[in-house]
């Protein structure tokens, strides 16, 4: 193994490692300033803007949905919530203080009765993407959402909302009901 060391001009030191496989390697600057390579180690010394908030959360048990009506879906527990950014009490919402592009996903798990049942991904307070699911005579109902999603960090809030057009419905919980996110790629 080679390696070339580069004292710093006061004190520390770079060291080029170059590893023990057979080939070449190379290594491109590009004419620009900023940084170019970086290492950290351990994973915890990684910046927010790279390891990112994410969270998982789901439900406890049934919450009723009214007929034609957009209901917030109270997903009350947190299966993990990275940097405490998911209100899983009061609001039910996920506001990250990182600004990037998030993954969301969101599935609800409706009675098994024919009918339209929708889900929402609710961004700041409106429907942002929509996802519908018609259900026939029997089995399961579970429409669910997917979008890649811009937040700013520090304003910007996301929710999860459910629809149906039959009457006297509820929100399962268990593992077909869930409300994630977590951030792909910083601003």
């Amino acid at each position: 193994m080679s390696q070339i060391n580069i004292a710093g001009d006061t004190s520390g030191s770079i060291a080029v490692v170059a590893p023990l496989v057979a080939g070449s390697n190379t290594i491109t600057l590009p004419a620009s300033t900023g940084t170019v390579l970086t290492s950290v180690s351990p994973a915890s010394d990684l910046p927010s803007s790279i390891k990112g908030p994410t969270f998982r959360a789901s439900k406890n048990s049934t919450q009723s949905i009214s007929t034609s009506t957009w209901t917030k879906i109270q997903f009350n527990v947190e299966d993990w919530d990275t940097n405490s950014n998911y209100d899983n009490a009061t609001n039910y919402r996920f506001t990250p203080t990182v600004a990037g592009y998030y993954q969301v996903d969101m599935q609800i798990e409706f009675n098994n009765v024919s009918g339209n049942y929708l889900c929402s991904i609710y961004k700041n307070g409106s429907a942002y993407i929509t996802s519908s699911f018609y259900a026939g005579s029997t089995g399961g109902s579970t429409p669910s959402a997917h979008a890649l999603i811009y937040m700013n960090g520090s304003t910007d809030y996301i929710e999860g909302y459910g629809y149906t057009t039959v009457t006297s419905q509820s929100v399962y919980n268990g593992t077909a009901t869930y409300f994630n996110a977590a951030l792909v790629r910083g601003a």
